[in-house]
């Protein structure tokens, strides 16, 4: 059963005429609903975060990666919560190896050290 917020989302993607059935689903929040129709809007390959374990943010930092054109199979997964997403797509956008911090075991602070580090030997060559 669907909520009205759900339905909402379900009735955007059919005037947006993307495929709903992708994401027309009880097992996601209305704001998961909102991030994968948004990507599908925006010709996105959404199979990639179109999945209830990821939340709306961990969506949102893969959607933008997406968005950016960025390898987010190195970050998209749901053992990473958003800000270490984010500190992973950080460094993919600034050219970095991200594989040096792309760890679950490391907190997003410890990765925005890492990144920040690397940023800065990158750019002192």
């Amino acid at each position: 059963m669907f909520n009205e917020d759900q339905l909402k989302q379900i009735e955007l993607g059919i005037i947006a005429g993307v495929d709903v059935s992708i994401y027309a689903k009880p097992e996601f929040h209305w704001d998961q609903m909102r991030q994968i129709r948004d990507g599908l809007e925006k010709g996105l390959e959404v199979s990639i975060y179109a999945n209830p374990e990821f939340n709306t943010n961990q969506m949102w930092q893969i959607k933008l990666g997406l968005e950016l054109g960025l390898d987010v199979s190195i970050y998209a997964k749901p053992e990473f919560d958003w800000e270490q997403m984010l500190e992973i797509r950080g460094g993919l956008e600034n050219g970095v190896d991200v594989s040096i911090y792309a760890r679950p075991e490391f907190n997003w602070e410890q990765m925005a050290g890492i990144r920040l580090r690397l940023e800065k030997e990158k750019n002192n060559v």
